[in-house]
């Protein structure tokens, strides 16, 4: 018999406010706890998705970062503050996440995803948040999370432009969508172009509902779906996303079937930083 959380009268008034929904209440509150969620990457989208997730009780959050607190990230990464400046992002985050809610497990992993690792860190987890922001990662996340049959929440963010969809087992992948990547140079990335500081708040906040709604079993997810947003004219969009069956990742008759080269894939030279966040 599967072993069931008794909340403790401090953890029943912390989440009171989910408990009294019907739609979630103490059995849902348990799955929260109960659940493990991979973050790729700490930065802007990674932000709010590791708040909200850690103050809705999701029980152990893991984050996959490298890269250190720089000052420019403060415009936009709320889970570093101005004396994390210097510091490993996973150690900032960690300690934001305790301050928010001790429940949390926060597993630290500072690496840099690649082809080699991505497997074995994704392995444990439910559900994989993708906040990175470079195509050789978001194409790595997400042939491994087809690999390994998880659901990928996707987030990404452009100047004043955000979009998010999600991606579960048999419905479609981000090759569906992007079957190839942009030609190198194409599309800056944040530090290049630029993007409004609370941008990835907004979008970021979305794969947040999205990834407890996946864990409830609740609502119509963005599955089959790509939700487009333009801050400057406060204005969303949904564009369908089918599977293709001719998709080399989760198609009929798949092609790709062990991580490959994503830096050769999409055309970036090898020094390429994998799985930064912004």
């Amino acid at each position: 018999m599967a072993q069931v959380t008794i909340f403790t009268p401090e953890q029943a008034k912390r989440y009171s406010r989910h408990i009294i929904m019907p739609q979630i209440g103490g059995k849902g509150q348990r799955k929260l706890l109960e659940a493990k969620v991979l973050l790729i990457g700490a930065g802007g989208l990674g932000s709010p998705v590791a708040l909200y997730l850690a103050a809705a009780g999701v029980g152990t959050l893991g984050i996959v970062d490298f890269d250190v607190v720089d000052i420019t990230n403060l415009q936009r990464q709320i889970l570093h503050h101005t004396h994390d400046i210097g510091r490993l992002k996973v150690v900032s985050a960690a300690e934001t996440i305790g301050e928010i809610n001790p429940d949390v497990r926060v597993v630290q992993h500072q690496v840099q995803l690649s082809s080699e690792n991505a497997l074995e860190l994704l392995r444990p987890y439910d559900i994989v948040v993708d906040g990175s922001d470079n195509f050789p990662t978001r194409y790595l996340v997400n042939d491994a999370c087809v690999m390994l049959d998880k659901p990928c929440v996707h987030g990404s963010i452009f100047l004043f432009e955000g979009q998010a969809a999600t991606f579960v087992p048999g419905q479609g992948c981000y090759r569906c969508l992007y079957p190839t990547p942009p030609p190198p140079g194409m599309v800056p990335n944040c530090s290049e172009a630029g993007v409004l500081g609370v941008l990835p708040g907004i979008v970021g906040s979305i794969q947040a509902v999205e990834t407890i709604k996946l864990i409830l079993g609740l609502g119509e997810t963005l599955t089959g779906r790509l939700l487009l947003f333009d801050a400057l004219n406060m204005e969303f969009r949904q564009v369908k996303v089918r599977r293709n069956p001719n998709c080399p990742v989760c198609g009929e008759n798949p092609t790709v079937t062990q991580l490959i080269d994503y830096e050769e894939f999409c055309g970036l030279p090898h020094a390429v930083s994998v799985a930064a966040g912004d």
